[in-house]
């Protein structure tokens, strides 16, 4: 009888083995890019969207989330019921959910999350929407009764937001570095400056995620992102600062380009209490010298949608008011006479996002050439949250609002802009009472139109969503109805 070669029995055994290995697993971690690193970690009290862009429904839940198409679903409420004259909403709970530390959730937290944003030393940068609540009561570990003031058609809307995520009395006060949430993962590092870690949470309540580790790495310059993104240090960079790098990354078969929207109104904040900017001639002067598609094509190389108003354009309530501040330096120039206005020079803070930066290099030339000089300082996102928004000490800057229906903050009389209007607020206030789509339709133009009226800002426009990520991995959002990164339907594939 004839043995086996050697070759044949190496042959055999690497055949053996191979039919004997499993099928490369998919990968497990990946990381993010953002140009922006938060401020702090705790949504609940912090203004930055960064702050929900690594947090938001991967750490924190709320009673009811926004899905990547923008609809409001439920979340650590399974269910609710609504009264029939609408200032009754009762939460039904799960069972079984508890926080990242082991502490358990129940009804009591979502009191006690909800009493203290509506506190009066509340320190959440959106007090103001849990100002119709009346009282929150507990009335047994898994049902919370919520009952209003007076009717409110975007309760459930408001409850989605990162700032009505719910907390744990236990560790409330070290959120901002240590947050603890009930979400699908678990915060595990910051290194400031660098990245943040999550981890999957192994005693998470609701559906099992597919990733094991998510890594938020921040790259602020738009140069870095690209590098990153071609040496694949990052995975994918959500809102890409680069687009002038679009076409070379759709065409590597590595990488997927996605386009889409966001929410993000991008604006020349104006400081209205800063003399002569009080001054609605000049306001407007500001905004006829701005011509928004320039601004688009340098800043942007074409990404984005011009605005006349603080709304989203995909909104169906939207209306077009670009025309009535379209780019005219004639027009502007007579304004500035007609208030006599000469030798103005504004002071232009600009925070590190690309848009800001690149955009604001467009608005000092066109300002002046109208007239208008511009003192431009490049400041970091810390800086400008400092300085900007909370000292209001700048006359204008540029930056893009991502909160999703926003045109609320024109009635906060703590607002960086400071801007005040009675009648503002009387559009808000009847729109907040109104319930009837048809008539809230209206009272939605009229509350566009008339910030468009009053040139409270310069309207830039709609931020695009340019997305890119590895052409593997699935699941990551196309638009950004809300500022997030969810992770938690992202997975690679084999």
């Amino acid at each position: 009888m004839r043995k086996p070669s050697y070759l044949a029995l190496v042959g055999t055994a690497l055949l053996l083995a191979t039919s004997l290995t499993p099928a490369m697993a998919a990968q497990t971690d990946i990381t993010v890019g953002m140009v922006l690193e938060p401020p702090n970690l705790d949504p609940t009290a912090g203004a930055a969207a960064a702050i929900d862009e690594v947090v938001y429904a991967n750490v924190f839940e709320g009673l009811t989330r926004f899905n990547s198409s923008g609809e409001v679903i439920p979340a650590l409420a399974q269910s609710w019921d609504i009264s029939e004259d609408g200032l009754v909403y009762t939460f039904n709970l799960p069972s079984g959910v508890t926080f990242h530390d082991g502490t358990t959730f129940d009804a009591e937290d979502v009191k006690f999350s909800l009493d203290r944003a509506r506190a009066e030393d509340s320190t959440n940068a959106k007090k103001n929407i849990f100002e119709g609540i009346d009282t929150v009561e507990a009335l047994d570990a898994n049902t919370v009764r919520i009952t209003l003031t007076k009717p409110d058609g975007l309760f459930l809307f408001q409850m989605a937001k990162g700032d009505a995520v719910i907390v744990a009395p236990e560790s409330a006060a070290d959120n901002a570095t240590n947050p603890i949430g009930t979400g699908p993962f678990k915060f595990d590092d910051w290194v400031q400056g660098d990245r943040v870690e999550l981890s999957k949470y192994e005693g998470y309540w609701g559906n099992p995620v597919a990733l094991e580790q998510v890594t938020f790495e921040f790259i602020a310059d738009p140069t870095a992102a690209f590098a990153a993104m071609m040496a694949e240090d990052v995975d994918t960079f959500p809102n890409f600062p680069a687009p002038e790098t679009l076409a070379q990354l759709d065409a590597d078969p590595r990488f997927s380009v996605v386009v889409g929207a966001t929410e993000g109104e991008t604006i020349l904040s104006t400081n209205n209490a800063n003399p002569p900017l009080d001054d609605v001639r000049v306001r407007e002067a500001i905004a006829h010298a701005i011509d928004r598609q320039a601004i688009i094509d340098g800043a942007m190389f074409g990404y984005g949608t011009p605005i006349g108003t603080h709304f989203n354009p995909s909104n169906p309530n939207y209306i077009d008011l670009t025309g009535q501040s379209d780019y005219d330096p004639d027009k502007s120039r007579a304004l500035l006479a007609e208030a006599g206005i000469t030798d103005l020079t504004l002071r232009l803070k600009l925070p590190p996002p690309s848009y800001a930066r690149r955009g604001g290099e467009v608005i000092a030339a066109q300002l002046r050439a109208v007239g208008i000089e511009t003192e431009v300082t490049n400041v970091e996102w810390a800086q400008w949250l400092d300085e900007v928004y909370k000292q209001r000490d700048y006359d204008l800057t540029i930056v893009s609002h991502t909160e999703p229906f926003d045109i609320g903050i024109y009635v906060r009389d703590d607002y960086y802009f400071n801007y005040s209007s009675d009648e503002m607020v009387a559009i808000m206030n009847e729109l907040n009472d109104t319930t009837d789509p048809a008539a809230r339709t209206l009272l939605i133009h009229k509350a566009q139109q008339h910030i468009a009226d009053e040139y409270v800002n310069g309207y830039l426009f709609q931020l695009a969503k340019t997305g890119v990520a590895n052409s593997k991995i699935n699941g990551l959002w196309e638009n950004s109805p809300t500022q997030a990164n969810d992770m938690t339907g992202v997975s690679w594939s084999d």
